[in-house]
């Protein structure tokens, strides 16, 4: 039988955490707090969720350009890309989409260390899932912004076909037709994508920031 290793005080406390062993966090000798103070604005993390083709990503990617004007630091994680690297091994089963959006919770986390406004733009269907990513960070951290728009409207929408295909049996358990999407019920900040135009919708999400000190009043 072997032992635990003993705490080192010049790594921290080694400990367990999932199929990791002998672990330890390291705090940064920049603080996010420095960064933010650099930056002068707030980060957080923008959770675009929404059914497919509600509009998620081209909302995300908008917000992102107008923030980018403004000189704040800002990212979008979005969901086609992140399924290109980091979650290539995941499909659509419910096990893969709860795996798929632990890992950018993950992810996003470190954004908001680093000073940074992320914008995930993922369906992210499921409510506790959406709660899990809200919990790893601090309250006022987590911007949950429902892109609300008509099953009518997003199948109208859908220039990759992919509710023809789902309807068709083509595309098993497909959010909207044969799988569930669980609508925020209290979101921060829900925008009518079904019938505002982008450039509305852009200022709506612009204007929530700025009452909420995230982003600075435009002069």
């Amino acid at each position: 039988m072997t032992s635990s290793p003993a705490p080192n005080p010049a790594y921290g406390e080694l400990t367990s955490r999932g199929a990791a062993t002998n672990i330890a966090w390291h705090h940064s000798t920049v603080t996010r707090a420095a960064r933010q103070h650099q930056r002068g604005h707030r980060s957080a993390i923008l959770w675009f969720t929404g059914l497919s083709g509600s509009g998620k990503s081209t909302l995300a990617n908008a917000v992102n350009s107008a923030l980018f004007e403004q000189g704040l630091a800002c990212y979008v994680l979005d969901g086609d890309n992140v399924r290109h690297g980091l979650c290539q091994d995941l499909g659509f089963s419910d096990a893969d989409r709860v795996e798929n959006i632990r890992r950018i919770g993950e992810v996003a986390k470190l954004f908001v260390d680093a000073g940074v406004v992320v914008l995930t733009a993922f369906v992210s269907p499921f409510k506790a899932d959406r709660d899990r990513a809200r919990q790893l960070v601090s309250e006022g951290d987590f911007i949950e912004i429902h892109c609300a728009a008509d099953l009518a409207v997003c199948e109208e929408r859908d220039t990759k076909g992919l509710y023809a295909k789902a309807r068709a049996g083509q595309i098993r358990e497909f959010t909207g037709i044969s799988s569930p999407y669980e609508a925020p019920e209290h979101p921060e900040l829900m925008v009518n994508t079904g019938s505002k135009n982008l450039e509305e919708s852009v200022i709506q999400v612009l204007a929530y920031l700025e009452s909420q000190g995230i982003i600075p009043q435009p002069d």
